[in-house]
């Protein structure tokens, strides 16, 4: 099967994920304090921050989790603040959450079918895309295996080929580096860029900043519940204040995306992510 299969849309017309003033409250206390951000179909997109910044709470404001006090929510021009998980799935936003979410005594082509199949696709359009998916996630050494036999990195990989049976034009990807071994940390962020190329605009939430800005276009810095900083990785890592409050004196910014563009584009239908 080709890389091509997926077609989730054209990259002169790109959707756009976007929030508006976001606020969430408990109690007296302030958690996101009108916090705007937006991803482009296409585009890898960090949100990041110290721990109590707001981050994770605005990322589940995002993808459904957790309902705003303030502020909207758009897919393009329209509004899907009060859309729960399951509706945004169907509007072409997939979620990929931090624990793992395979089901642990089924096999992994079992896990991708029960996703396949609550989808309006034909069936056999389903049968390749199952295919498809396991060859391009290279998992058909594991297929048959049970979720709670997989090692990280291949549960990973499984949990975004589900995430992928309905076709998304966005992904949130809550911690993708947790968990893992440096070498899966490489694969995952192989499998991101390729979903990039698919024109799948993807937003990252994740403790790990080295990983995570290193496959990143933008990113955002969560502060105090606010927008401390936004911009590209290296605007972030050598400015000044992200340095003082964030990121620290000695951080080093390491990027991968010049190589891995370099060699993805020699390759041709090779299923090694």
């Amino acid at each position: 099967m080709s890389e091509n299969f997926y077609i989730v849309g054209s990259k002169t017309s790109r959707s756009v994920l976007r929030t508006e003033n976001l606020v969430k409250k408990y109690g007296e206390r302030t958690v996101a304090n009108k916090v705007s951000i937006n991803v482009t179909q296409g585009e890898i997109v960090g949100l990041l921050g110290p721990n109590g910044a707001g981050k994770t709470t605005t990322f589940y404001m995002t993808t459904g989790l957790i309902v705003p006090n303030e502020g909207r929510i758009f897919l393009n021009d329209e509004d899907i603040t009060k859309f729960p998980v399951y509706k945004r799935a169907q509007s072409g936003i997939g979620y990929l959450a931090q624990e793992a979410s395979v089901f642990r005594k089924m096999t992994v082509e079992d896990n991708i079918k029960s996703v396949l199949e609550m989808t309006k696709f034909p069936k056999d359009y389903q049968k390749d895309k199952l295919e498809s998916l396991i060859a391009e996630f290279n998992l058909g050494h594991v297929r048959h295996n049970l979720g709670d036999r997989l090692s990280g990195g291949e549960r990973r990989r499984t949990e975004i080929a589900r995430c992928l049976a309905i076709e998304p034009k966005f992904i949130m990807l809550d911690e993708p580096f947790a968990g893992v071994d440096p070498i899966a940390v490489q694969d995952i962020q192989d499998i991101v860029w390729k979903l990039k190329d698919k024109n799948i605009g993807i937003l990252i939430t994740d403790h790990n900043v080295d990983e995570t800005l290193t496959i990143t276009d933008r990113a955002y810095l969560l502060f105090e519940g606010r927008i401390l900083f936004q911009g590209t990785p290296e605007e972030l890592a050598y400015n000044e204040i992200v340095r003082e409050k964030y990121l620290g004196r000695d951080f080093e910014l390491k990027r991968r995306s010049q190589g891995w563009q370099e060699n993805y584009d020699a390759d041709t239908d090779d299923d090694d992510v």
